[in-house]
């Protein structure tokens, strides 16, 4: 064990178990799964991605390219880092080869989200962040403060002296004095993981209770301060992917954190001031220390000579000894001091990644050899080590100004940028997630590739979990050198969401399984079960297919429920289609607006049918239009495209004529509407609603009138989707499955019969009736549907006018809705599939053979006594009577193009 006694933050008095590849280990609440397996002497976890060498567990967070783990216990979790891995009791994991696996069970824990609204958002609760935080406490702003590791305090060990005192109290005080505001939020082990415009950002909770295992907060921010800090850069030598070899800085997170020291004999190899106090802490925690420093004269040694540490300036580590794990670093002279841990310390980079997300400019800053924030940015500020100010003093002051309290420290001085050392380029990995090498931007290089975005994408450096940050700057340092080329000129790859993975289920919270799509049913629904119906997903909605009786298929509960509704009567639950309330003085003008045909001159009692279209004038949705009152309107859509067309009058409403005094809401779920259906569906309303004259004269067809029944009030509407005599009866939901029952009753006598959507898509097919989605894909006009009748000439304009006028809408080779009867009246075509002709001499065209159209529709009808489909076809309308050739299988059917409509074409079953 190195867990040493006086050490670390971690709760000594509870014990966790925990397994790791089937060995059983114990650690403490505080550690991570990296820190724990550290302690009992555990380097390595599985092997490289692409060659299958040993890898080990290289830092102590999010920055760590090679530690991964796949979680098996308590939760299913592929690919996480040990180091990013709270330890708890019970947990078991597999180090991971190469590659992690999906569970094989689904995670059953609760992923959610919550949205807050703030004037600042501060990210990183370091010693900036926190003073940041602070100051805007202060002054009476509403503040949240995000930071993804369990404490706050960032990277102070506690050997720094705030204000007089120890660095870790400071921190403790300062979040007393947050949590005492009111005004904070302050959430640790949350990572804010996007940087998007407006302030908005999304963060990661990683939680510890409660109902939730994760939790995504979205933040709106006035301001976003970005305290993220910097990473540890490493130096590329040969062999530096060896379990063992870790960040300097690494090695002094676990030593003050969770009284773990990751090795016993040290050698630190360094081009930066900053793994001088890294050495000092292990030598003072009991290693043998020694410092490589490619410095002639290191200034910052004095602690360590004091310590009689040996320091060897002017030196490189040039090689790792050692298999499963390091066990000597070989210099640039030929020796080799023998090791068990190796620290690397090249630098440092800015974590400027959220600066970076909102399409903020990086710049090279030579003194510290790295990329640093450029340019202010509206609404965001990056201070302290984010911002290239990597001294303490110095990063509160970039914080708060005069606020910053007092910090005594020795100076930095600049760092000696070396990116790598002499040696065999196909051993000496930069990106050790990738095992991507110096010998592999060599090639890139050798490719032609002259942008560090290409270099990337031809190599793979930068594109593992842990998205370069600690090969990104080397890759380009590495790059430029080859290339002979400054690397300012040429800069470093794009950072982009998200800054950590995250897992799906996070992003999905609660919208999985059943709540993925939301399944709606009407409130006739349980009535729909009761009769047996077979049922399909229209928008959401479970919508009775068909009903069976004993014995029949699908085709044969079509036949006999068509036959019902053409001979006799027939009742379908139609509650389903969007209803939209559109009330105000200005309700005709929009109406007039967004339809093709006039709405305004509509008379109170009438109703209309109605087609709408896009900018491009391709149709979008249709429906009827009911006029309430002089300013009031009640319009119904296909049922898939409620919501569409809500949203549609909503954005013209709000983007483009705010002027009109127009509301529109959704009814669809406060409105059942129970269409009738049938020569007998006049017997059977008469029947119920008494007090109703259903005759043809009083009762005319696309006519509405309000009555009641029971004192409930119903609305009856002359509203005809089959091309049969019919009513539409729409009540308050509440009491549908009571007038359902009702209407079936008064049925009886008349052999009322249930039907589903396939039968309504029959009814209306023999009719030419087209249904938008499935006869349209988005390039049909009103036009091409054979509905130049619906576009007014009245109207000056309206949404979509414009581009009926275009070259290509004008096409007489356009594709137009026409009706298909296969010649042997008996195949039934499949929907989708394509129309041919032969040529002259009875021939197929060679390859690729033309495309003339394709079924939209199809089915059998018992009305026709024979199969038909409707289809979109080049110039169809002018072919009437031609015939063409469909593949079905392995041979081609032949089919006359016939007009769409195929049953009763004068329209008087319809309008009796």
């Amino acid at each position: 064990m190195t867990r040493l006694d006086g050490h670390g933050r971690i709760d000594r008095s509870r014990t966790l178990r925990f397994v790791v590849d089937d060995v059983a280990y114990t650690g403490h609440p505080g550690d991570t799964l990296a820190s724990a397996l550290l302690a009992h002497g555990v380097h390595r976890l599985g092997t490289s991605v692409k060659l299958g060498r040993p890898r080990g567990i290289g830092a102590a967070w999010v920055e760590d390219p090679t530690g991964l783990v796949q979680i098996e216990e308590p939760f299913p979790e592929p690919m996480l880092l040990a180091a990013t891995v709270e330890l708890t009791d019970g947990l078991v994991a597999r180090g991971v080869g190469g590659r992690g696996r999906l569970a094989q069970v689904p995670d059953t824990a609760r992923h959610d989200r919550q949205h807050h609204h703030c004037d600042v958002l501060v990210v990183g609760a370091g010693p900036a962040g926190l003073a940041a935080a602070r100051q805007a406490a202060r002054a009476g702003e509403d503040v949240v403060l995000v930071d993804d590791r369990s404490e706050a305090g960032g990277t102070l060990t506690g050997t720094e002296t705030i204000d007089g005192r120890g660095s870790r109290d400071w921190a403790a005080d300062v979040v007393a004095e947050l949590a005492a505001s009111g005004t904070v939020l302050h959430l640790q082990r949350t990572t804010a993981f996007g940087h998007h415009d407006d302030g908005y950002v999304l963060a990661l909770e990683r939680r510890t209770s409660g109902a939730s295992r994760q939790r995504v907060h979205r933040i709106r921010a006035a301001r976003v301060v970005v305290a993220t800090g910097a990473i540890e850069r490493p130096i590329v030598f040969e062999d530096n992917d060896r379990p063992g070899v870790m960040l300097a800085s690494a090695a002094r997170d676990l030593l003050h954190r969770q009284g773990v020291r990751a090795g016993s004999e040290v050698v630190v190899f360094t081009s930066d001031d900053a793994a001088y106090a890294t050495a000092a802490d292990l030598h003072d925690a009991g290693a043998r220390v020694t410092v490589v420093d490619v410095r002639p004269t290191p200034p910052a040694a004095g602690p360590c000579l004091e310590r009689d540490i040996v320091v060897h300036g002017n030196a490189v580590v040039t090689g790792a000894e050692g298999e499963d794990h390091v066990t000597g670093a070989v210099l640039g002279d030929g020796r080799t001091l023998p090791c068990d841990l190796l620290l690397v310390s090249g630098g440092w980079n800015p974590t400027a990644h959220l600066f970076s997300h909102v399409r903020g400019a990086l710049r090279y800053d030579p003194e510290l050899g790295a990329f640093r924030p450029g340019e202010e940015l509206p609404g965001t500020r990056v201070v302290g080590a984010a911002n290239g100010v990597l001294d303490l003093a110095g990063g509160l002051r970039d914080a708060v100004g005069d606020a910053a309290p007092a910090v005594v420290e020795q100076p930095r001085t600049p760092t000696t940028v070396l990116w790598r050392v002499p040696g065999d380029p196909a051993r000496q990995f930069v990106d050790l997630a990738r095992d991507a090498t110096v010998r592999d931007i060599e090639r890139a290089v050798g490719a032609g590739m002259t942008s560090v975005e290409h270099v990337k994408r031809y190599t793979t450096i930068g594109t593992a979990h842990d998205q370069g940050r600690t090969s990104g700057v080397i890759a380009s340092g590495i790059t430029a050198e080859l290339l002979g080329r400054p690397i300012e000129d040429l800069g470093t790859t794009t950072f982009r969401p998200p800054y950590v993975p995250v897992a799906f289920a996070a992003l999905a919270g609660r919208e999985r399984g059943d709540l993925y799509d939301p399944v709606r049913t009407t409130v006739l629904h349980d009535r729909h079960v009761a009769a047996g119906a077979v049922f399909e997903d229209v928008g959401q909605w479970k919508r009775a297919r068909h009903y069976p009786r004993a014995g029949e298929d699908m085709a044969a509960a079509v036949l006999r429920e068509c036959a019902a509704a053409r001979t006799g009567v027939a009742i379908m639950d139609g509650s389903t289609l969007g209803k939209i309330d559109v009330q105000g003085a200005d309700a005709g003008v929009l109406l007039d607006r967004l339809y093709t045909n006039l709405m305004s001159s509509l008379k109170v009692g009438r109703v209309r049918y109605g087609v709408m279209c896009g900018n491009d004038g391709m149709m979008i949705d249709d429906g009827t239009v009911l006029r309430l009152a002089d300013d009031r309107f009640l319009v119904t859509t296909t049922t898939g495209n409620a919501a569409v067309v809500l949203e549609w009058m909503e954005e013209w409403l709000q983007t483009e004529w705010p002027d009109l005094a127009v509301h529109v809401t959704s009814v669809t779920d406060q409105w059942a509407v129970l269409p009738v259906v049938g020569p007998r569906s006049r017997d059977v309303i008469g029947a119920v609603f008494g007090d109703v004259d259903v005759s043809n004269d009083a009762f005319g067809f696309m006519t509405w009138q309000d009555t009641v029944l029971d004192g409930v009030p119903v609305r009856l509407a002359r509203i005809s989707f089959s091309g049969e005599l019919a009513y539409e009866v729409h009540v308050d939901a509440r009491y549908a499955p009571a007038l359902w029952d009702r209407l079936l009753e008064a049925g009886r006598p008349f052999d009322i019969t249930p039907y589903g959507t396939e039968t309504m898509h029959v009814l209306r097919a023999e009719k030419g009736y087209p249904i938008v989605g499935q006869d349209t894909d988005g390039t049909v006009t009103p036009q091409d549907l054979g509905m130049s009748w619906v576009i007014s000439k009245k109207k000056t304009d309206f949404v979509g006018k414009r581009s009926f006028a275009r070259a290509e809408n004008l096409n007489p080779q356009r594709k137009e809705l026409v009706s298909l009867l296969p010649t042997d009246a008996a195949t039934t075509l499949p929907e989708g599939s394509q129309i041919v002709e032969f040529r002259a001499d009875g021939a197929l065209p060679p390859p690729p053979v033309p495309m003339l159209g394709h079924v939209t529709s199809s089915y059998r009808s018992a009305a026709l006594g024979r199969p038909f489909a409707l289809a979109l076809l080049k110039a169809g309308r002018s072919r009437v009577g031609e015939v063409v050739h469909v593949p079905v299988g392995d041979r081609l059917v032949a089919a006359e193009i016939a007009p769409t409509v195929l049953v009763d074409p004068e329209g008087a079953r319809r309008d009796g």
